[in-house]
């Protein structure tokens, strides 16, 4: 690869040693996500992975997609990239632990105007984390130098996950019953959804993203571009120790969206909203931007960022367990008789 240089390409606007550079560069966090399971190495045309699931009667995979969203825009004003590959992760693994699977590996693919290799490098040195985070080995990714496509100092960033889980026990909602309870783990933020929204509200840009805010602590920028939490650890030591029967990650649509999806024929859930305090940034948004209390709850996860349907006299060992694995939990509602609705 050092010989491989192509003068025609780069007056095109790609400079593919600088993709090579940026493998070298990012090499070391990527390897660190590496399990025995993995058998091969960075550069190759296709990641190995060797699952254990010997002991699984009838292994299932689960694989889930996703992108980070207008929330990159924050990221390109601000010019910090480092922790925007986690959202990337969490947005694929949150998906995929919902089944009861256990992630294994991790793909990203990046495109961008112009490959600069120590911001690659950094991006991908945020999914290297996140996949530490999520129990499973970065095993591969893209990074496509696009100019005339994107700007130069823009990129989009997506990936996919791939789990394994017995297939007795997939979690399918087929056992949840009238009285289970509802615990909601707490959310880090805004978490990588509603950005648009997020966007028009506050006008972004420089200044605006800059601004102090008191009841934050923190500025509006740093607020909104706190990478969304992923729950692939608690959730999995909370599936050893518990009979869950249902597991909602609260993305895009918010929870009347969201919850519904964990729910069989024949029940809805009732939330109590004042069961748990809403973080400011989203007491901020709806003010900011005049929004219905409604449309909040459609939007976004207003601190929610996990539900889970446990049996009632599980509850409280269900809290217990995940404060042990560092998680805040509270009871935010039960399962009522119904047609699958959210009822707040």
């Amino acid at each position: 690869m050092e010989k491989s240089f192509s003068e025609s390409y780069k007056s095109a606007g790609v400079d593919v040693t600088a993709g090579y550079k940026g493998v070298q560069l990012m090499k070391k966090a990527v390897q660190e996500t590496y399990t025995d399971s993995v058998i091969s190495d960075i550069g190759g045309f296709g990641g190995l992975y060797a699952p254990k699931i010997s002991q699984m009667e009838e292994p299932i995979l689960v694989s889930g997609t996703d992108g980070v969203g207008t929330k990159l825009k924050l990221a390109f004003l601000m010019d910090k990239h480092d922790t925007i590959g986690e959202d990337c992760v969490a947005m694929c693994a949150n998906d995929v632990i919902c089944t009861g699977a256990s992630p294994m590996f991790f793909l990203d693919y990046m495109a961008l105007g112009k490959n600069i290799p120590e911001k690659v490098a950094t991006i991908v040195e945020g999914v290297a984390r996140g996949c530490k985070k999520a129990n499973c080995s970065l095993i591969g990714g893209e990074t496509a130098e696009m100019p005339g496509f994107y700007p130069e100092d823009e990129y989009d960033l997506a990936g996919f996950c791939v789990g394994v889980v017995d297939k007795k026990k997939i979690i399918d909602n087929k056992t949840i019953e009238i009285g289970d309870k509802v615990i909601g783990l707490s959310s880090s933020g805004v978490h990588s959804n509603g950005f648009s929204l997020v966007r028009k509200v506050f006008n972004v840009n420089k200044e605006t993203l800059n601004e102090y805010v008191e009841e934050l602590g923190t500025t509006v920028g740093e607020a909104l571009l706190k990478p969304t939490k992923i729950y692939v650890k608690p959730i999995l030591k909370l599936l050893d120790e518990v009979k869950v029967k249902g597991i909602s990650h609260i993305t895009g649509g918010g929870f009347y969206e969201n919850m519904p999806r964990m729910l069989r024929e024949g029940v809805s859930l009732k939330i109590d909203k004042n069961s748990y305090k809403v973080p400011e940034i989203f007491k901020l948004i709806q003010s900011r931007g005049n929004i219905p209390e409604r449309d909040m709850y459609n939007t976004f996860n207003m601190g929610i960022g996990m539900a889970v349907i446990v049996p009632a006299n599980d509850a409280e060992k269900t809290i217990n367990i995940l404060k042990e694995a560092g998680e805040e939990a509270y009871e935010i509602g039960e399962v009522i008789e119904g047609n699958k609705e959210i009822i707040m």
